[in-house]
């Protein structure tokens, strides 16, 4: 799995934008597969930044009804990377 892969999309949303003023944390959606340790080398390799600390969460998919027919959304990975102090990433 190379660096492309891994590293999926940013999530952008009121909570991970107070994270990256106040905590220099970003947040992206990941590959299934991936672990810390390629997402670390992922994102210093794509951004040229030094990864203090990774931290992953798996998402469950919603439960969703349209009538009688029911299922699920998709379920999702995502990794909150932490950066040195003064690095920055622009995903704006």
């Amino acid at each position: 799995m190379n660096s492309q892969t891994v590293l999926r999309k940013p999530l952008v949303t009121e909570k991970t934008t107070h994270g990256i003023e106040t905590l220099n944390t970003y947040v992206f959606e990941v590959h299934q597969d991936a672990n810390k340790i390629l997402v670390r080398k992922a994102v210093e390799e794509l951004f040229e930044v030094k990864v203090v600390k990774v931290n992953i969460r798996n998402r469950k998919g919603k439960f969703k009804r349209m009538g009688r027919s029911f299922g699920y959304g998709k379920d999702s990975k995502e990794a909150i990377v932490t950066l040195r102090r003064g690095d920055k990433i622009d995903i704006y």
